[in-house]
């Protein structure tokens, strides 16, 4: 079965979702990982997560050939397929890691997965580190830690390998 397929299975219509998937990050650097959010908020799926491309706001932002929804700075709104990783190899466009489930949160109207996928969706305006992106952080790992801190109570956690996921400024 093809990631794209395994995630459409858990998608489920009428419910607020957030999935956080990961892959390895790119080599050299395949030991830790790189993550990011796929978020159902009952009628549309979007990716939201942090790479190490900048968005231009003075022209249109494509991303190997994907056109982001919404951007700011490192933060990317559908940057790429929700099921698809980084690219294996630095500067290449192929061939990618696979992304993998590692938790998810669901529920109704004012359930956690709510909360949570509205402030997901408002990260693109509210996320700090928008606008820095470093190896050991801010990174992704920072993003996806900083909206874990405001939903201890989601289960979800980045394993040890996230570095990046403890910056302070």
């Amino acid at each position: 079965m093809s990631r794209a397929r395994e995630i459409e299975r858990f998608i489920k219509k009428g419910m607020r979702q957030v999935f956080l998937l990961a892959c390895p990050a790119t080599l050299p650097f395949s030991f830790a990982i790189h993550p990011w959010f796929v978020v159902n908020d009952t009628k549309t799926v979007s990716r939201y997560g942090v790479g190490w491309h900048k968005s231009d706001p003075q022209k249109e932002f494509v991303f190997w050939g994907h056109h982001c929804t919404e951007c700011r700075g490192y933060m990317h709104k559908d940057g790429r397929p929700p099921h698809e990783g980084i690219a294996i190899f630095p500067f290449a466009e192929r061939p990618l890691w696979n992304g993998r489930i590692i938790g998810k949160v669901q529920g109704g109207k004012d359930s956690t997965a709510a909360r949570m996928v509205n402030t997901i969706r408002e990260s693109i305006r509210t996320y700090p580190y928008a606008e820095q992106y470093s190896l050991f952080g801010p990174n992704s790992n920072t993003y996806v830690q900083w909206i874990l801190n405001q939903f201890p109570d989601s289960g979800l956690v980045l394993p040890w390998n996230s570095f990046g996921k403890n910056y302070k400024r």
